[in-house]
């Protein structure tokens, strides 16, 4: 059975969190909508992918994030120079890059922070059970 992964996430700034995923991990807008339910929202990603981000802010009052150091999402790129370019978009588009809080991730990756405290891992590596 095929099932697709949806990761939704409040954020504070909707419009900046769509352009800083965009321009850091080359991703696209996937769909959106305006004030469903006093919600607006983006989801972004690659088209036939089997993942998307959904990124959702309330306009009545915000939900603060409250991600913690550990809540990662890890994105393996097993090709050297795909990884390094994207991990050079992850600074020009504004993601902050931090230690990260297990140094596991370290040893073949690179930790970004966004402005709401979510954390990517970019993997030099592929994923094998």
């Amino acid at each position: 059975m095929f099932h697709h992964l949806r990761i939704a996430r409040p954020v504070t700034d909707l419009a900046r969190s769509v352009r800083m995923y965009c321009e850091g991990l080359g991703w696209s807008v996937l769909g959106k909508f305006e004030n469903h339910d006093g919600f607006d929202g983006v989801m972004l990603g690659r088209k036939g992918s089997s993942h998307h981000f959904e990124f959702t802010a309330r306009r009545a009052s915000h939900v603060e994030p409250s991600p913690t150091v550990e809540d990662l999402v890890v994105l393996y790129m097993p090709v050297l120079a795909e990884w390094q370019r994207v991990c050079a978009s992850m600074v020009s588009a504004g993601f902050v890059p931090v230690a990260p809080f297990n140094p596991y991730w370290a040893e073949h990756g690179r930790t970004y922070e966004d402005p709401d405290g979510y954390r990517i891992v970019l993997q030099n590596a592929s994923w094998s059970r």
